[in-house]
């Protein structure tokens, strides 16, 4: 089988197309022909080196995909062959409580992950997704869509009513906004694009603020919720906007922390955070039994992901430099390699 692999060192230009040998399933392990994977910050981070510069060579990246079971080892009960499945972030990470263990079994890094013709993993790192959705758009909800769906909903009891200001619309903000919207909750959203801003308002959005426009953007949401802040920040940035992102909530309010696309480490106010009652959480993905329950969500729902381009398999490259440019709306795809025509 092919696979996409980081080879002898960091970097895109170390990203190469190899063949490895077809697995063969053991015990409780099933192999999954992958039809679809996509992409996050993360997997970019992974490749460059710059998420664990530690972490051993070679590595196939990728952590979200799906695809169908084509074949099982003795003793699995989960799936069986035919069946459209995804992979779970943390392989290990079943059910809360998490655990430095349960975290350390996550594909594309330190575990091979999904960029691959094949993957072989055991049953309980996969579960099924949703029937009404293709392939491609099944591919986007391992992390970007149970990342929002652990902030908002495990988390962040977001109900009817409640008010979410969402930094950005790439993969999770754009499932945080649709998740919003399904939970009857009032979404603001912040870009500095007004094109971006305006396919928000179509999705469902209340609010929008152009940052680069606006500047002190946690001013305009104080004035979209008459003062008071809002109930949660859905907080991509990281310590770049996270000063503002306390300004926005309210006394008692919780800033899911979730990315650090503006940065890691600066100097934070933490008066605000003791005095108005704050809650800080950091959010990593979440667990198989929040994975199963968002799945019957947005199968009962009826939610299709929002997928701003597909590339072709042979192209996963291109697809990951487009990932770093952040031009993107919601999540990019790659399409799983096209099954081999049979010999005459």
């Amino acid at each position: 089988m092919r696979a996409w692999s980081v080879e002898g060192a960091f970097g895109l230009e170390h990203l190469h197309l190899v063949e490895r040998p077809d697995p063969t399933p053991g015990p409780y392990e099933v192999v999954v022909r992958v039809t679809a994977t996509s992409l996050n910050y993360r997997d970019l981070l992974m490749v460059r080196g710059f998420y664990n510069p530690k972490q051993p060579l070679p590595l196939i990246p990728v952590s979200d995909g799906v695809g169908v079971v084509t074949a099982v080892g003795p003793g699995v009960t989960r799936v069986a062959v035919g069946d459209r499945v995804a992979a779970i972030f943390a392989q290990k990470w079943l059910s809360y409580p998490a655990t430095r263990a349960r975290l350390l079994s996550t594909l594309g890094g330190p575990l091979d992950g999904m960029l691959a013709e094949q993957v072989c993993l055991h049953e309980d790192g996969l579960v099924h997704v949703p029937a009404h959705l293709s392939d491609a758009e099944a591919a986007t909800l391992p992390c970007a869509a149970l990342t929002a769906w652990t902030a908002m909903v495990e988390e962040g009891r977001v109900t009817a009513g409640s008010t979410v200001l969402i930094l950005g619309t790439g993969g999770v903000s754009i499932f945080a906004l649709q998740f919003a919207k399904m939970l009857g909750a009032r979404a603001i959203v912040t870009s500095s694009s007004d094109a971006k801003l305006e396919r928000a308002v179509a999705l469902g959005a209340d609010h929008t603020v152009n940052y680069r426009q606006t500047p002190e953007w946690w001013r305009a949401v104080r004035a979209f919720t008459d003062g008071e802040g809002v109930d949660q920040v859905i907080e991509v940035g990281g310590a770049g906007t996270f000063d503002q992102s306390v300004r926005s909530v309210k006394i008692g309010g919780l800033v899911s922390m979730i990315g650090v696309l503006a940065g890691g480490v600066d100097q934070v106010n933490l008066v605000r955070v003791l005095m108005q009652n704050i809650r800080v959480q950091g959010i990593i993905v979440g667990c198989r039994d929040a994975f199963e329950a968002m799945n019957r969500a947005v199968a009962h729902h009826g939610l299709r992901p929002v997928i701003d381009g597909t590339y072709p398999f042979e192209r996963a490259p291109e697809a990951l430099a487009a990932l770093g440019r952040g031009e993107h709306f919601g999540k990019i795809v790659i399409e799983g390699a096209r099954p081999a025509s049979p010999r005459p």
